[in-house]
């Protein structure tokens, strides 16, 4: 009996242990917790609306925007080609600036690097639910009005290209960038309606399309583009002097 009782134990304990592993976030990235928002804007503001309710699912993220340092052990590793503009200090990248966000790459080379990671790009509901950082009715990861000591967009600058990751205060979830610096790939296909006809529950995108969407503005953005709900769309090879991204991660994968 208590030999039973000792298994039942030992049994529990390491069920609950491997539970609490599971909501431990790998290194360099925060558990973004299950919950529901309202998405987009007011109806009649353009692709962004109308505003409606999607629930996500919990996920991991990754704290910073995929550095320099990051994209160039992918590049190492697999013989993957490096980006665009590597190299060229102007816009912050290669080697001497591995800190810096990684820029000029595509989604598909952004897509690449996290299948390589062990990661996926995040979807555009999870993108807007995270740079929101558990506010309601915002339009900025930090507030209501653009400000630029929270964030780097509209530079006078600009032409210095983007900041190291993390020079500005993180969002409520514990993210950094989430509006402004470079630009954000994820993995939906664009479509102007889709938000009218978008499931509820962990959405994912239009099942195909011609572009893909594109988060956050970047450094030479203005303010407006840089809203939580702010969306643009590039195709899919597109190689933009401002244009990074960052990973997200299931949980129990």
């Amino acid at each position: 009996m208590l030999r039973s009782l000792a298994l039942i134990l030992l049994i529990s304990t390491a069920i609950l242990a491997y539970g609490q592993e599971e909501k431990n976030p790998p290194e360099g990235m925060v558990l973004i917790p299950a919950g529901t928002f309202m998405m987009g804007t007011e109806e009649g503001q353009g692709i962004a609306s109308p505003k409606h309710p999607v629930s996500l699912n919990a996920f991991f993220m990754d704290i910073h925007e995929v550095s320099n340092r990051d994209y160039e052990q992918f590049c190492l590793a697999t013989g993957y080609k490096y980006p665009e503009f590597w190299g060229m200090d102007i816009y912050k990248s290669g080697p001497n600036y591995p800190d810096h966000p990684v820029v000029g790459v595509s989604n598909f080379d952004a897509s690449q690097y996290a299948e390589w990671a062990g990661k996926r790009l995040p979807t555009e509901a999870e993108w807007e639910y995270a740079a929101r950082g558990g506010l309601k009715d915002i339009a900025y990861p930090y507030g209501e009005k653009a400000d630029h000591a929270s964030s780097r967009f509209n530079d006078p600058e600009a032409e210095k290209g983007p900041l190291p990751t993390g020079s500005y205060p993180p969002n409520g979830f514990g993210l950094h960038d989430m509006s402004g610096n470079v630009w954000e790939w994820v993995s939906d296909w664009f479509s102007e309606s889709y938000y009218s006809e978008s499931p509820e529950s962990n959405p994912k995108g239009p099942s195909s399309g011609s572009f893909r969407v594109f988060r956050g503005g970047g450094w030479h953005s203005g303010g407006g583009c840089t809203k939580v709900h702010h969306r643009n769309a590039l195709p899919s090879h597109w190689l933009d002097l401002a244009g990074g991204f960052r990973c997200v991660k299931d949980i129990n994968k």
